[in-house]
């Protein structure tokens, strides 16, 4: 995506603070995604966040960071990267278990959504407003697909049927 448009016009207050916060927050949710893998023993569901972090999160941060750079502003701080370790290795008692996993990804990725559709509806330039679309359908792209996988492995709890 080109990022020439954003700069013949300079960005309200509102566009600044709303991209250095998220890419803050998506730089956190880098570190928090790392754990999350970490903690996971489940082929697919492992194999789901990898895809996840390079093809969405990643991609997110480097567009977002290229606006900032460009504009001048300065880059919020990144907390350190996680080590990898084997699933094994984390205590019973410490461990992040993988339904547990499968929804704090839904839900990062639900927030995620919310941010993306309310960044769209504040900013006045029409490429920041088109790039937060599209990361607004990838979340939903792999919403759909972490749903998918936790009614195939039977980790989907709903809510009690209605019937009268």
């Amino acid at each position: 995506m080109g990022i020439n448009k954003t700069t013949e016009e300079p960005f309200h207050s509102g566009e600044i603070y709303h991209l250095w916060a998220y890419l803050y927050s998506n730089k956190n949710l880098l570190v928090k995604m790392q754990v999350f893998i970490n903690h996971t023993g489940d082929h697919d569901l492992k194999a789901n966040l990898e895809e996840l972090v390079e093809s969405c999160f990643e991609q997110e941060a480097q567009q977002v960071e290229a606006i900032l750079k460009e504009a001048g502003i300065r880059l919020p701080p990144a907390p350190p990267d996680r080590p990898n370790v084997e699933v094994e290795d984390i205590p019973a008692g410490a461990r992040f278990h993988d339904p547990e996993i499968a929804i704090f990804v839904q839900n990062e990725l639900i927030t995620g959504r919310q941010l993306c559709s309310y960044v769209t509806g504040i900013v006045i330039h029409e490429d920041i407003r088109t790039m937060f679309s599209e990361f607004y359908s990838q979340k939903e792209e792999y919403e759909q697909k972490i749903i998918n996988l936790s009614k195939e492995k039977g980790w989907l709890v709903t809510p009690p049927i209605n019937v009268k």
